[in-house]
């Protein structure tokens, strides 16, 4: 056995010999100081998650390479050269103090290189601004502004802003996430950041630019603390244009991270998921998005075509998917132009691909749950889904809506309200907790919400106003706003539920022959097509005068037709008319209701 391994101080002797010793914190020094700078420039020069990994492995396997040259080779005046063995009896000659004296310096200076970079590691922070942690984690991300010469960039400037809200949804420690609708009406503000910040009820808000320049993309995002317009953190994203897929990621998570908020693995992966490879069917599901940003329940014909041709380019990209099923089920409901019996099998079709590719897709989870309650009628099924969809995005309160109605139609009053309580303020959620607490008794407090429900939105309420007024049985009221609707030219008021509701208050306001001719326009429609519910509408307006037989005619074909409005049979008081006849029970137990009571009931057993 060599000497060296017998005497381990012989060893260390050895190592000091052929300056392994020197080369040790030299190395460790620079390395040290060379993954601090990798640290520091990883956020600003936009370099991937894994560049610090990655160089960590290179410097390692490096001090290993490093170790093993000093060993064997020397640095001298005449060049490298291997390093002597020493002969027993034998020493080397000692190195020319100078020499020695430059090595120990070196030494030294990085051993305390090494402590004051730890030190300032642990007592420093290079994010020298400090977050408030008591503040609710709450945030609205505002429409980035186009920088773009290209003023068709809007749509991509309106998208990036949407996915990176849609990231935000995921992260369950979020307080709040403001969504696309309630930023879009400051799109062209001129408040300040602390305004916005008041009347959204949000602690966070994200501001960014967005230009396009051939396939080169700029994306600036600034993170502030609204109310001390302390801006907490800042980007900017110089990439090839294919990459804004990638930055919106990272934009959402730097925000988690600068706000502390907690992730689970499975939240950062959803969020770090890549969607498409193709960055032109990527572009054609925005411009689809685009369209739908602000329409009410009528949708644009030309956003199915717009996410069909990105499922040509992409045929596994789960979000297309997901948004031609969703633009196909919204083109069958009240407002739309087509009919439920055949678009609700095409719907069906691209939900189901969409969760087949991607089964934590939550906007398909939202329609599926949609398709079951207005189609199939399978309230089980449709809960599941509404469940999921939150589950997967916990901030997106458009979902919480979406369910609260669904509850409230299985007169799961007092649940609705919770979820009710729980989502944002928005246009058609005021007039859903509205129509909740008519139908609770609540008609005072009802009232109340209804006027300030009008002083917020003035004209473009006028209609819906009306129809708040017939759930609670002011109809004089009811015909002022409804007619005030009609002289504003609202072209919803032509759709066969507002056409039923005129119809019922001429009704009861003593004007039969104008309701008559409003019928007969509705029966006349009926004829011609099961879309937008005429006969369902009809049989409504038939059961609310109390004349049955008919309201059973219509109702009976409306439940043929697949009418997506059947699934207020249970509920609405209007048709108390027909719940001392068998036939409304028939239609009840066929329309699904019956299973989901027995569901509930069951449940209530088990517990």
């Amino acid at each position: 056995m060599p000497e060296q391994a017998k005497n381990p101080f012989r060893l260390w002797e050895e190592l000091k010999r052929r300056k392994v010793i020197r080369v040790i914190p030299v190395y460790a020094a620079a390395a040290f100081v060379l993954l601090e700078l990798v640290d520091i420039i990883t956020e600003p020069f936009g370099l991937p998650a894994w560049t610090l990994k990655l160089a960590v492995v290179i410097l390692s396997l490096g001090f290993v390479i490093a170790v093993i040259l000093s060993w064997i080779f020397d640095i001298t005046p005449q060049g490298v050269k291997k390093t002597g063995s020493v002969r027993k009896g034998k020493e080397q000659p000692e190195e020319t103090p100078s020499k020695a004296l430059g090595w120990k310096i070196a030494t030294y200076i990085s051993i305390v290189v090494i402590i004051a970079l730890i030190i300032v590691n642990i007592t420093g922070n290079r994010k020298t601004v400090e977050v408030d942690t008591s503040l609710e984690k709450s945030i609205a991300v505002m429409p980035f502004k186009n920088f773009s010469t290209d003023p068709d960039q809007e749509h991509m400037c309106l998208g990036l802003t949407d996915e990176i809200i849609n990231h935000l949804f995921k992260i369950k420690s979020f307080d709040k996430v403001a969504s696309l609708s309630s930023v879009l009406t400051y799109k062209e503000t001129d408040k300040l950041t602390p305004e916005v910040a008041d009347e959204l009820k949000v602690n966070y808000i994200l501001e960014g630019t967005y230009k396009k320049i051939g396939d080169q993309l700029r994306v600036t995002a600034q993170l502030i603390e609204a109310k001390n317009d302390k801006h907490l953190w800042q980007n900017e994203y110089d990439r090839p244009y294919e990459e804004i897929i990638t930055i919106q990621a990272d934009i959402a998570l730097q925000i988690a991270d600068h706000l502390k908020a907690f992730l689970t693995s499975s939240e950062k992966q959803n969020i770090q998921k890549i969607p498409t490879t193709s960055q032109e069917a990527f572009d054609l599901l925005q411009q689809a998005q685009f369209l739908s940003f602000g329409s009410s329940f009528t949708p644009d014909v030309r956003a199915l075509d717009l996410v069909l041709k990105a499922i040509d380019l992409d045929p596994e990209y789960a979000d297309a998917y997901a948004g031609a099923g969703y633009y196909t089920l919204a083109t069958a409901n009240y407002g739309g132009g087509e009919e439920m019996q055949s678009t609700g099998w095409d719907a069906l079709h691209y939900f189901e691909k969409a969760l087949e590719i991607d089964p934590d897709n939550a906007m398909a989870h939202i329609g599926m749950g949609t398709l079951y309650e207005w189609f199939i009628w399978d309230y089980i099924k449709a809960e599941s889904e509404f469940l999921k969809a939150i589950e997967l995005q916990p901030n997106n309160f458009f979902y919480y809506s979406q369910y609260g109605e669904f509850l409230v139609k299985r007169n799961r009053l007092e649940d609705a309200r919770l979820y009710y309580v729980t989502s944002e303020y928005s246009f058609h959620n005021h007039l859903r907790e509205i129509r909740r607490k008519i139908y609770s008794g609540k008609n005072n407090e009802a009232y109340h919400s209804l006027q300030e429900f009008l002083k917020l939105n003035e004209e473009e309420g006028y209609i819906w106003a009306g129809e708040a007024f017939i759930w609670l049985e002011e109809y004089d009221s009811a015909l002022f706003y409804l007619e005030a609707g009609k002289q504003v030219e609202d072209p919803e008021i032509s759709i066969p539920r507002f056409q039923a509701y005129l119809a019922l208050v001429y009704h009861k306001t003593g004007r039969h022959e104008q309701a008559q001719t409003i019928v007969k326009q509705l029966i006349a429609g009926s004829d011609t097509t099961s879309a937008m519910s005429p006969a369902y509408f009809t049989g409504w307006y038939y059961s609310s005068i109390g004349e049955v037989d008919s309201a059973f005619y219509w109702l009976e074909k409306a439940c043929r037709n697949r009418s997506p409005e059947m699934p207020w049979l249970k509920v609405d008081p209007l048709f108390n008319n027909l719940k001392d006849d068998d036939r409304y029970w028939d239609l009840y137990e066929r329309t699904g209701h019956k299973a989901y009571d027995e569901y509930l009931e069951n449940i209530k057993k088990d517990d």
